[in-house]
């Protein structure tokens, strides 16, 4: 059975007969709706199930709205109902976790940020390490002397330092700082004068140049004592093969 054509609602026959949106049109009825121009597969647009053409196709075009009271209050409300079903999920959701399923490939996901995370914190501590060895290393400089533990240094000229790398030669056998700075290793109240400059390395040193008296000086370890900078009224440790008691 032939259709119909949706133009003018007579039978089409197979000769004539154009299939298009959805319907069946007449050659000579598919016309544009608003202006009747002959149109073909070619130049038609459709809209609605309905031919047009170019210039007469239907666009969208933005409505303007007025802000009338009615229309603030409506936004207003739909932005708190927004709101608190924005809250409401947040809270349903806290307390919760999500299961993740475990299988190979998140697995050599998870070693590799493991592995990538010790690499960066050893790398970070490696270069603290460095940094507090280079602090080190210039705060020994500016005192003029390398410290060790446990063993007494001879007075060294300011500048006269020894390489790390090679090794001291032994000095003379020598009395103890303790007996040299007078008496019994305690001296307290003693009275002493600054043969080298000295600049502190730690808050707890007191800086001094040569010539300088110190006061109040007590020997405290084989090396080191503490005493007051006359000059400057300064009170803290100091090494004590930079001076000498005065007679």
């Amino acid at each position: 059975m032939n259709p119909k054509c949706a133009k003018c609602s007579k039978t089409v026959y197979p000769v004539e007969k154009l299939n298009c949106l959805d319907k069946y049109w007449h050659k000579g009825c598919f016309r544009c709706t608003t202006c009747s121009m002959t149109l073909n597969m070619k130049n038609y647009k459709g809209y609605d199930k309905l031919p047009y053409c170019h210039a007469h196709y239907p666009t969208t075009k933005f409505t303007a709205v007025a802000d009338t009271p009615e229309n603030l209050r409506i936004k207003k409300n739909t932005s708190n109902q927004s709101a608190i079903k924005y809250t409401a999920g947040f809270r349903e959701q806290q307390g919760t976790k999500t299961s993740v399923v475990t299988d190979p490939e998140n697995e050599r996901v998870k070693r590799n940020s493991q592995n990538q995370s010790l690499a960066q914190y050893h790398n970070l501590a490696e270069q603290r390490n460095e940094e507090n060895q280079r602090r080190s290393a210039a705060a020994d400089d500016l005192a003029g002397t390398y410290r060790q533990v446990g063993q007494p240094q001879p007075p060294k000229a300011v500048g006269s330092l020894y390489g790390r790398d090679e090794p001291e030669p032994e000095p003379a056998p020598v009395a103890p700082p303790q007996q040299q700075m007078g008496g019994g290793g305690g001296g307290g109240g003693a009275r002493y004068q600054a043969i080298y400059d000295y600049s502190a390395a730690a808050e707890d040193e007191v800086s001094f140049l040569e010539g300088d008296h110190i006061i109040n000086g007590e020997v405290i370890d084989e090396g080191w004592m503490t005493g007051t900078v006359e000059r400057t009224g300064r009170q803290g440790m100091l090494p004590s093969n930079y001076v000498e008691p005065l007679q």
